[in-house]
């Protein structure tokens, strides 16, 4: 590689990296398995991160860190890695989630015992699109190759919640459901609660047609300031963006809501992404988001 071309290179990392710490987010990496980690989340007691497709076993189209997805996936590739993700993170951790269905609906995991799944099955017999809870020792998950993950924090209660928002979830305001149910569990208040919002589809490279556009603006009259037009009928859509209007408007601060600057679609060597795989090999993997307090 031409020496300008390696000295571009290394300054487009060095621009990334400052963008990820100046948005409140940095890397953790640990034999081979990289993920993001929200610093004020971390800081504020709350294990968190956002996995990448880094350091796995699995053929997608090799050496990935596919975490979901059974019927796309050898179910020892997916344990494997599930095994070398959780390594990330001191201390023994149990995963938990749910079926993932693009609706409104929160789960409350209440206690070890409701975390406790049977290997493999991480909760995917409780349909729903987020979690909540405020038990130690157990990581909410849920799993994301475009759409967007909300993880949420309250220091003051020790609760906290996952939040898996396509645009159907977004269009439904998922995030709002969720921190309604912190409110009503655990006493959460708007004003103490943290966020952090992951790479998902965004903006730069998520197009969508008229029958989203129409849906967002009937339920979201404020919403022209997400859409960039491309063609007729067409615009691409900056789902991150609006998750975190939805937070600010129920009375989260802006600046406790950390987004990070990064597009599964644009950065498909670090993360899955199902608009641009599905159609060329036929199956995606699937990332995590988790969050937890020890």
């Amino acid at each position: 590689m031409p020496i300008e071309m390696i000295i571009e290179e290394d300054e487009l990392k060095r621009r990334q990296v400052a963008a990820l710490q100046n948005a409140g987010f940095y890397w953790r990496e640990r034999d081979g398995v990289r993920a993001l980690v929200c610093a004020p989340l971390e800081q504020a007691g709350f294990t968190n991160a956002f996995s990448t497709r880094l350091g796995g076993v699995s053929p997608m189209p090799n050496g990935s860190l596919n975490l979901a997805g059974f019927n796309e996936d050898a179910a020892e590739n997916i344990h494997e890695n599930r095994r070398r993700f959780l390594k990330l993170f001191d201390g023994d951790w149990t995963l938990t989630g749910c079926w993932q269905i693009h609706s409104a609906d929160v789960r409350t995991v209440h206690n070890q015992q409701e975390a406790q799944t049977k290997p493999g099955v991480l909760g995917d017999d409780q349909y729903c699109d987020a979690l909540v809870s405020n038990t130690p020792k157990i990581l909410l998950a849920v799993k994301t190759a475009d759409c967007v993950p909300v993880l949420i924090a309250d220091p003051k209660t020790g609760a906290f919640a996952a939040v898996h928002a396509g645009w159907r979830g977004t269009s439904t305001s998922i995030v709002m459901r969720a921190i309604e149910r912190l409110e009503t569990e655990y006493g959460s208040r708007h004003e103490d609660l943290r966020a952090a919002i992951g790479p998902a589809a965004n903006n730069c490279c998520y197009e969508v047609g008229r029958d989203v556009i129409d849906r967002f603006k009937e339920l979201f009259p404020q919403s022209d300031h997400l859409f960039t037009p491309t063609r007729d009928g067409h615009a691409r859509i900056d789902l991150q963006t609006a998750n975190r209007d939805q937070l600010i408007a129920v009375g989260v601060s802006p600046e406790r809501v950390h987004i990070a600057p990064l597009c599964t679609m644009d950065r498909n060597d670090l993360f899955f992404s199902y608009r641009r795989e599905k159609q060329l090999h036929g199956r995606v993997g699937r990332l995590m988001s988790v969050i937890g307090r020890s």
